[in-house]
């Protein structure tokens, strides 16, 4: 495994700038936080969403034969990923469709597949761990997450208790010592 790269300072300004909210927000964990990344606002931005696309390539463990999106966040920066390295897409879904194909996850087939999962924001790593069992259910193997941003706690890893390893391009630290609020 390569050494970290230290964070792009300009990047973390700029999506601080574009994304951090301030406020009572209800995360999808059910914890109430005075801030929120509204990560929608960087995706939503060509520039932006390329510069973390750009940085997640550096971040892929050797052997990732798929980048698997996470709805809805982790779509965008898949598909952006995989424009950039060549290596196939899968969107996963939160739960699985009730209708025509009920896949769970849409595109290549996972069985026997190394995939490594493409987020965009983590703090509780809920929806990364849910993927995580079922895509090892159907097959795959499962072992890194990639997001653009980790809000967990310095030092911890929240998803240690599924084998997972966290790779953020930015956490909540590099945020908050470019932040200008």
């Amino acid at each position: 495994m390569t050494a970290p790269t230290p964070p792009d300072a300009s990047l973390a300004a700029d999506i601080d700038a574009c994304c951090r909210l301030t406020g009572e927000f209800v995360l999808r964990s059910g914890q109430v936080a005075n801030e929120y990344f509204d990560k929608y606002l960087f995706e939503a931005q060509p520039d932006l969403l390329e510069r973390v696309a750009a940085q997640m390539v550096d971040l892929l463990p050797e052997g990732t034969e798929l980048l698997g999106g996470l709805e809805m966040g982790g779509i965008p920066i898949a598909t952006m990923v995989s424009a950039k390295t060549g290596l196939p897409a899968l969107f996963v879904r939160k739960t699985a469709k009730e209708y025509g194909t009920m896949k769970l996850a849409e595109g290549p087939d996972v069985a026997g597949k190394r995939v490594t999962l493409i987020e965009d924001v983590i703090t509780t790593g809920g929806a990364v761990r849910n993927a995580t069992v079922a895509l090892r259910e159907f097959g795959a193997t499962v072992e890194t997450v990639v997001c653009a941003i980790d809000r967990s706690p310095a030092d911890v890893n929240p998803l240690a208790d599924v084998g997972l390893e966290v790779r953020p391009v930015l956490t909540k630290a590099d945020l908050d010592a470019v932040s200008v609020r």
